[in-house]
């Protein structure tokens, strides 16, 4: 088959909208000091990988995942005190949840609706599943625009409002009363995305209850497990039972579950690692107020967003010198100048300040 055979292959049977769209992109980490994404820099102390690595040896591979993936949503449930009548079903990231309610929720005409700028999987999962999606942006200081989520949600009656909690990439809590009448306004279902939980001062877990369209959706990602691929909603468990017939069977894995169990028997290592975390947000952010030009936004996630002079110009003087952020400026118009920094280990972010100081000279 020629190459010109095989584009007309791809542009007769790819779908346009697939063909015109960009893929995810990750940027290549190799050799610098990593504080792009948002993962938690700490690993496991060296007993704890030795258990883990005699744990995970003994898991049958040679079987498809089982009874222990139900002991997995079992101590999940004990993990966030899953009140009575409340169900989860777990996903392969947050990714597959976003993934999973796209396909449940898309009945004729049924339209997504997120404020701006937020996480690029709540429009590109909703595009992909042939549904319309529709974003308010948010006001200059990144809180929600009351008036403006209102409006829209009465013009386009959205089966599915996402609202994350804190946001990414701004990182702040939004406020409760705004969240409140927006979740009253709801025609249909309210996912508060948890991603950054771990960090944040306030969640809605208990809240949730009061209202049966709204569920929660978190992820073990943050918490530390990034490389294992956790992602769990909560919800009434009707609701649940629903998503739950879309999911992938054995979605996932043996080895994850196991890793995840073990994590979540050592929950006390990952909260530790949390508190060292928030500290050092607060280290990380009041060193970016004493840089010239520089204006870093209130953070309850394990990033900081600020605001340069010139963000592109930052980032690679920055990568120049072995320091990888993200260059979030255009994303989103709200977003100009500004770069995501992920809070990292305390030597990560001595380095990324001494880089960031020689950098604004």
């Amino acid at each position: 088959m020629t190459a010109s055979t095989l584009d007309a292959r791809i542009a007769r049977c790819i779908r346009q909208d697939v063909q015109s769209m960009h893929g995810y992109a990750i940027q290549p980490s190799t050799g610098m000091v990593k504080l792009d994404a948002m993962e938690n820099p700490f690993r496991l102390p060296e007993p704890l990988r030795r258990e883990l690595g005699e744990r995970l040896a003994e898991v049958a591979l040679n079987r498809y995942p089982g009874s222990r993936v139900d002991d997995l949503r079992a101590a999940l449930a004990r993990h966030v005190n899953l009140p009575d009548g409340f169900d989860l079903v777990l996903g392969n990231g947050s990714d597959e949840i976003i993934t999973m309610l796209s396909m449940a929720c898309d009945v004729p005409g049924a339209k997504v609706l997120a404020p701006l700028p937020a996480f690029v999987m709540y429009d590109m999962s909703a595009k992909l599943q042939g549904l319309q999606f529709v974003g308010v942006p948010l006001t200059a200081d990144f809180e929600l625009d009351e008036g403006a989520m209102l409006a829209a949600i009465a013009e386009h009656q959205p089966a599915l409002i996402y609202l994350a909690y804190p946001n990414n990439p701004t990182a702040n809590l939004f406020d409760d009363a705004v969240m409140e009448r927006i979740v009253q306004a709801a025609p249909g279902l309210v996912v508060i995305d948890e991603a950054y939980q771990p960090f944040a001062a306030r969640d809605w877990m208990a809240r949730m209850a009061r209202h049966p369209h709204v569920v929660v959706m978190r992820t073990l990602s943050k918490f530390g497990l990034a490389g294992v691929r956790i992602g769990y909603l909560v919800g009434r468990a009707a609701l649940i039972a629903e998503v739950n017939k879309v999911r992938p069977p054995y979605n996932v894995s043996v080895l994850n579950a196991e890793a995840a169990l073990f994590a979540l028997e050592h929950a006390d290592e990952f909260a530790r690692q949390a508190t060292v975390l928030r500290s050092e947000r607060a280290r990380l952010v009041d060193a970016l107020t004493r840089l010239p030009g520089v204006r870093p936004f209130p953070s309850e996630a394990n990033m900081v967003l600020a605001r340069v002079p010139d963000a592109a110009a930052l980032f690679q003087a920055l990568k120049a010198r072995r320091v990888l952020v993200k260059n979030v400026s255009g994303l989103h118009p709200l977003l100009a100048n500004c770069l995501r920094l992920t809070v990292g280990t305390p030597e990560e972010n001595t380095l990324m300040i001494e880089a960031l100081e020689a950098s604004l000279k």
